[in-house]
């Protein structure tokens, strides 16, 4: 895997403190400042991530992320999305289109570094379940790391791989609630408090994908106030 990143970002001055500051992290960066440019940079570099503006002229960053999630050579690139604005909706729209993390401007460029290295370092990786330490089969429940998925007896769901990850942290902790505050850090490397839509966006798509091969029984129970379960 390569360590390309693409910045999309019609705000130039933005959009060159972005790229000096991953460049002396050591990333190679590409630049696009429109949607249409940045879809068409995303199918040909197929960088390791990409950083998206959603405030663009003519094609917005959500059209860009559905597009990039939409083509089968794009689909499975990382997609931090970048905003000016705070509104819950725009998050919650971004996570149901496939955006893997979300920053709010203004923000720190050491906070977009440390996601970026978090999200890299999650999806350019087989999962952590691999190990031979770590739980794989459960009764009727197995995880296959290599392909992102579940199989419960006959029937197999193929997840993303922040989906497959709060799986997999479930999975390993079955019969015993984990609190948000604990997928936070786990899964995404930080523990804002405005944050925890992130999660349940997240366990909305994991259940949903789950419940469709689970023959009627509900493995993932949500603890309210707490955190979530993995009834196995």
């Amino acid at each position: 895997m390569n360590n390309k990143i693409l910045v999309v970002d019609d705000d130039l001055s933005i959009n060159e403190l972005i790229k000096i500051n991953l460049e002396l992290a050591g990333y190679q960066v590409v630049q696009a400042f429109d949607g249409i440019k940045g879809f068409a940079l995303a199918k040909q570099e197929l960088p390791s991530l990409v950083v998206l503006d959603v405030m663009m002229p003519e094609v917005d960053g959500f059209t860009v992320a559905k597009r990039i999630r939409e083509n089968d050579e794009t689909k499975n690139i990382p997609i931090i999305m970048l905003t000016a604005l705070s509104q819950l909706n725009d998050k919650v729209n971004g996570f149901n289109i496939g955006v893997d993390d979300y920053l709010v401007k203004p923000f720190e460029v050491e906070e977009l570094l440390v996601r970026v290295r978090a999200l890299l370092k999650r999806t350019n990786q087989i999962p952590k379940s691999a190990s031979v330490r770590e739980l794989q089969t459960i009764g009727e429940v197995t995880l296959l790391p290599e392909q992102y998925s579940v199989r419960i007896g006959d029937k197999q769901a193929k997840l993303t791989p922040i989906e497959y990850d709060i799986f997999n942290l479930l999975f390993q902790n079955h019969g015993n609630m984990v609190s948000s505050a604990k997928l936070l850090k786990d899964i995404w490397g930080y523990s804002p408090d405005d944050d925890i839509e992130t999660i349940r966006v997240h366990i909305r798509h994991l259940r949903s994908k789950i419940d469709k091969i689970s023959n009627g029984k509900k493995y993932i129970e949500t603890i309210y106030g707490g955190g979530y379960k993995l009834n196995i």
